[in-house]
């Protein structure tokens, strides 16, 4: 049986010309849906998130936004977590087919032939984000980078994942170190404010994803992921939920406190965070699908809030 073409055959559709007697629209359909496959290999929304969180890091830190460095630390920050994402569909291939939800991947269904092309893929979007990183900015964003990629590639996808429920309070580092790259971008002498905030990204990821979790509930427990809800149960889980996000709102209070961020940042990140918590309250109140859902989508927003009141109190004060 024929499999549907892989890495190099797109680059091979690409080069040659088609034979004679082959629709040459059919040819480019082909090659583009193997392209669409590959990016889908990417995520380039969790890319695009990771590249947003590493802008604010440098947001926070520049006195004036470049926006041409802050393009640059973007596509940087999307080849990095592109790398690792595309090693994470390779690694839990085989779990990819046990859950509905990612049961259609491309390589969990075999459609890219070969899966190990998927790792020189990986290799290549990394080392290109490295030089990038390394070339537009510093050795610090860079090792920021790898950091970032090398906890989500490895410590989450191969070691914790698969073994216990700290998998993901653990893997959160990643979108840290994301942060921490966009700040050593603008100056890599600063530190407070930027490990505050890598603080505050840490601890937002459980109540994140502990959320989508209860969601993915039956999806995790087929697959044998060891989930805190698998383990615990929804109610349970979501008490873990209501304490962490606690502790989340009261870490994104304290560069205001600590006199890093202004008033600004404080008054928009605790309405943010008042709001949250209700979310998050109501969930312990009543453990389900419904609040489950609405905690999710809430955390976004939250984040969305709290970047959103750094870079407000950073660079828009100033025009009123």
């Amino acid at each position: 049986m024929r499999h549907s073409p892989g890495f190099t055959d797109w680059v091979r559709y690409v080069k040659r010309p088609p034979r004679s007697g082959v629709a040459p629209d059919s040819r480019a359909m082909a090659a583009a849906g193997v392209l669409r496959q590959y990016l889908e290999l990417c995520k380039l929304r969790i890319g695009m998130m990771i590249g947003i969180t590493a802008m604010v890091g440098y947001g926070a830190i520049a006195p004036q936004i470049d926006g041409w460095a802050l393009l640059g630390l973007g596509c940087a920050m999307m080849l990095g977590s592109s790398s690792s994402s595309v090693f994470n569909h390779f690694y839990d291939r085989d779990l990819d087919r046990l859950m509905t939800r990612t049961a259609r991947r491309p390589l969990a269904r075999g459609s890219l032939g070969n899966p190990w092309s998927a790792v020189w893929l990986a290799a290549v979007l990394l080392v290109a984000g490295l030089v990038m990183a390394a070339g537009l900015f510093n050795w610090v964003v860079a090792l920021h980078l790898f950091l970032g990629a090398f906890i989500y590639g490895v410590v989450y996808t191969i070691w914790l994942k698969r073994r216990t429920w700290l998998n993901i309070v653990v893997g959160g580092a990643a979108g840290s170190f994301a942060l921490l790259a966009g700040a050593a971008a603008a100056d890599p002498q600063q530190w407070l404010l930027p490990t505050l905030m890598a603080v505050t990204l840490f601890l937002w990821t459980p109540s994140h994803f502990w959320a989508l979790a209860i969601l993915l509930k039956d999806d995790y427990a087929r697959a044998g992921v060891p989930m805190l809800p698998v383990l615990i149960g929804t109610a349970r889980c979501a008490r873990w939920i209501l304490v962490n996000s606690v502790l989340l709102v009261l870490s994104s209070l304290l560069p205001w406190l600590l006199g890093e961020l202004g008033a600004v940042y404080g008054l928009l990140s605790l309405a943010f965070g008042g709001h949250f918590l209700w979310l998050s309250w109501r969930l312990a109140r009543e453990p389900g699908p419904l609040w489950a859902r609405r905690t999710f989508f809430g955390s976004m927003q939250y984040l969305c809030g709290v970047f959103l009141a750094v870079i407000a109190d950073r660079h828009l004060t100033g025009l009123f």
